[in-house]
């Protein structure tokens, strides 16, 4: 049996819960999975349009972003058909190599996690050129009128929440399985907080912050930093810069509070050691971080959503209790010190991501697709 997974590398989301399913379809002994950017079949010119444009209209000018996922953002369950349908019609053309490498791949299954590809791959679907399953993992815990296809053989959504109002945009809830946002398969698996903090050279009798501000304006989150930093509350604070040079030359000649030290991190690649080690992460609310730091159990602060569907995510967090929403970064360290003070509020919210995270998220879409496969 072949799986193919094909993403879009629009951000991270897509590209981290595509290589997450990959590797939940490779411990079921899948004879093979590949999983595919659809970019990658595309010209250089069409992948930094796509790519630069949503970061530059979300990042710089949010309310543009907002004003552009709300006006397309339809609500009329037809009139979405149609619309997709001639949506797909275009955006074959920029990636037409890859309906010839899907052709001749030949896959067995095929499951999306992004909707541009979910899109051309429709379009074949309704073509009669491919008859193979098509599934699609909804990365957000709320869905744009842009991922609905009455095409699609099964969608797998983030919690009830998406399920619902894609039942009231017209999908049947026949095909909408409440699965999870696909992480890392590994983070099932249990981590004890003083292991990780002892693995990474963290002090283990102190509480942990870790802050993710690489997709956060950097004066902002140098603001929080120096507020933390000033503060009498004994503790570590971490803070992740990712790829974000202006954040890290931003904080470089930042040194430890009189009682909160502080980490300064780059690109990592133990995010997952990090929020187990945490007693409280500090980020923002993209669907694939939100759900990792759920499915660790780890409590949250968000801040900065994205207009749309981050602010989607930063409501389930909030609504679950698992976490709190924040608009303005003044307001993040007197309410993660107030946090860090409070330990049965701590714990209360601790509770409350373990029951909504999902860590088996990738691994229960795997069973699913091949046990409908096998007839089961």
């Amino acid at each position: 049996m072949r799986i193919l997974i094909l993403h879009a590398a629009v951000g991270t989301g897509h590209t981290t819960a595509a290589l997450a399913l990959g590797d939940a379809f490779r411990r079921t002994q899948v004879d093979e999975v590949q999983v595919e950017d659809i970019l990658d079949y595309g010209s250089r010119f069409f992948r930094a349009a796509l790519t630069q444009s949503y970061l530059l209209v979300s990042g710089r000018t949010p309310q543009l972003w907002k004003v552009f996922y709300e006006s397309s953002d339809l609500h009329d369950p037809d009139y979405v058909v149609a619309v997709n349908a001639f949506l797909a019609r275009v955006e074959r053309l920029p990636v037409r190599r890859l309906e010839q490498f899907v052709t001749s791949y030949a896959p067995d299954i095929i499951v999306c996690t992004h909707m541009l590809p979910m899109a051309v791959i429709g379009r074949l679907k309704r073509a009669g050129t491919l008859r193979q399953p098509l599934y699609c993992v909804v990365t957000d815990f709320m869905v744009h009128s842009l991922w609905i296809d009455d095409i699609v053989d099964g969608y797998f959504v983030a919690s009830e929440l998406t399920r619902d109002a894609m039942i009231a945009r017209g999908v049947r809830p026949t095909l909408l399985h409440v699965t999870g946002i696909p992480v890392n398969p590994e983070i099932a698996d249990p981590k004890a907080a003083d292991a990780m903090r002892a693995r990474h050279g963290l002090p283990t009798e102190r509480p942990t912050i870790v802050l993710f501000g690489g997709g956060i304006e950097p004066q902002r989150v140098r603001l929080i930093v120096e507020r933390l930093l000033e503060s009498t509350t004994p503790g570590v604070l971490v803070v992740v810069a990712g790829r974000s040079e202006a954040l890290t030359k931003s904080l470089a000649e930042l040194a430890d509070g009189p009682s909160m030290q502080l980490r300064r991190l780059g690109r990592i690649n133990y995010v997952d050691d990090l929020v187990a080690a945490a007693d409280l992460v500090i980020t923002k609310s993209g669907g694939l971080i939100v759900s990792e730091v759920l499915a660790r159990g780890t409590p949250m602060i968000v801040l900065d959503p994205i207009p749309g569907q981050e602010e989607w995510n930063a409501d389930y967090v909030a609504g679950s209790g698992a976490g709190i929403q924040l608009r303005y970064p003044e307001s993040v360290p007197p309410a993660a010190l107030y946090l860090l003070a409070q330990p049965q509020r701590l714990a209360a919210m601790r509770g409350q991501a373990a029951r909504v995270g999902r860590p088996r998220a990738a691994l229960d879409v795997a069973d699913y697709v091949l046990s409908r496969a096998a007839g089961r």
